[in-house]
């Protein structure tokens, strides 16, 4: 999966996971054991995907960028 989509999945379960402990408690939604259990694991899901899609963009960006001392030799100083 890419990163960026793995980074929206995440976001989207982040986002789910937080709303529906909100409607619980404005007693929106009934409280039960599976829908506590489904936002609790929906949140965690999703700060785990993200993270993950995070680093592998920084991954692939540090990997396709070089900078200046990738190409440095001991030997150019003499």
């Amino acid at each position: 999966m890419p990163f960026n989509r793995l980074i929206a999945v995440g976001l989207v379960c982040v986002v789910i996971g937080a709303v529906l402990p909100f409607l619980i408690v404005l007693r929106y939604v009934p409280s039960t054991f599976t829908l506590n259990f489904l936002a609790y694991g929906l949140s965690t899901a999703g700060i785990f995907m993200a993270v993950i899609g995070v680093a592998m963009h920084v991954g692939k960006v540090r990997k396709n960028s070089r900078d200046k001392f990738d190409d440095y030799d001991e030997s150019d100083d003499r």
